[in-house]
């Protein structure tokens, strides 16, 4: 079988989950009068405009802004041609009332609301319809509309928050991409040139003047040293600034991120090794709350206590349920090459506490 005929057709857009269906059980109100009163040729148009309205209502989860226009404008079109003859079919203005909010801003969507409440009171007082159908669709558009609204402003919320978020992500990146291209332009830029230039003069030499190609070799090996020291220096200043310049940092993008930040910092001192490991266990937890815990607040304590120093980062989000990454793994294996120890609690949020021993501070 062919991939193309195994493609099953989706009603509804992948995420929207089952309630939409479930919405659907109030459409079949509209059947009641026809069956009542076994009117067939109501209950035929009754069905055929069901069918309609089914088509635009499963049509209307793909569409969003301006292009719902016209799909609330038939559904409400549907209700006020059905009205004078079936006294349920105000339940399709309320269908009308809840794509209004996906419109536009909720301003909009509750002029939108309050025009299709206006045509039902028209409609009814112009035609006399009962209160049976005007009650109902005027009171169910104001409360469903209304939840729409919600609904809609915590969507447009929280798909701004994930834009904001993946934004400082990677300006983050860019930033730690261009750091990387300075410092190695910095250190190897002049110094490989050096070194291609004296190795194409050793070689030059090396049948004419056996004892000036062996010096020029040796200052070739002096220059990569050297260089090899800056690399070093280089990116150990790139891997950990020093706790302090970390904590700064964490501030600056946990407060972009949206997350509120808490700080107690202790004066501790440590070890300079043990120093650039802590700054980087802050980078890697605050990396990971940004990325994965989805959380409102974000604390950081560093103290000395009875065993030695001692650093906790907690935040009251979600991401207890991630597992241990390649990040926090390499993490663990840096404190506990100093003898410290990594420990993760996950109740009621992420606390991630790093110890270290009194032999790791000075």
């Amino acid at each position: 079988m062919s991939n193309q005929s195994r493609r099953t057709v989706r009603l509804l857009p992948a995420g929207e989950g089952y309630l939409p269906y479930l919405w659907l059980v109030y459409a079949a109100a509209v059947f009641i009068n026809p069956l009542v009163t076994d009117n067939r040729a109501q209950l035929i148009e009754t069905a055929i405009a069901t069918v309609v309205f089914l088509v635009l209502y499963f049509r209307g989860y793909w569409l969003n802004g301006r292009e719902l226009w016209p799909i609330l404008i038939a559904i409400a079109a549907i209700g006020a041609v059905l009205g004078p003859f079936n006294s349920m079919a105000s339940v399709f203005f309320v269908f009308a009332a809840s794509f209004a909010a996906f419109i536009g801003s909720s301003t909009l969507a509750w002029r939108i609301i309050a025009g299709l409440i206006v045509a039902i009171a028209v409609e009814s007082a112009l035609l006399h319809l009962p209160p049976y159908f005007w009650i109902p669709g005027m009171v169910f558009a104001g409360i469903i509309g209304a939840a729409c609204i919600h609904t809609a402003e915590m969507q447009r919320m929280n798909a701004a928050l994930r834009t904001e978020r993946e934004n400082v992500e990677r300006l983050a990146k860019v930033a730690e991409r261009e750091r990387i291209a300075r410092d190695l332009h910095d250190v190897l830029g002049h110094t490989l040139s050096v070194i291609v230039l004296k190795s194409e003069l050793a070689a030059k030499l090396a049948d004419s003047d056996m004892a000036r190609a062996a010096a020029e070799i040796r200052e070739v090996e002096s220059i990569a040293r050297e260089s090899l020291g800056e690399l070093r220096e280089a990116l150990a200043g790139y891997r950990a600034a020093g706790i302090a310049a970390e904590i700064e940092r964490a501030r600056s993008v946990l407060t972009a991120a949206g997350v509120n930040f808490e700080c107690e910092v202790e004066n501790v001192r440590l070890a300079p090794r043990t120093e650039g490991v802590l700054a980087l266990a802050i980078r890697e937890g605050v990396t990971n709350v940004v990325r994965h815990a989805n959380a409102s607040t974000c604390s950081i304590r560093i103290a000395n206590d009875k065993d030695g120093c001692r650093f906790e980062i907690y935040d009251d989000g979600s991401g207890a349920r991630a597992t241990e990454g390649l990040g926090l793994t390499g993490m663990r294996e840096r404190v506990e090459a100093l003898g410290g120890m990594v420990a993760r609690e996950v109740a009621n949020g992420t606390r991630l506490i790093v110890t270290f021993p009194q032999g790791a501070a000075q």
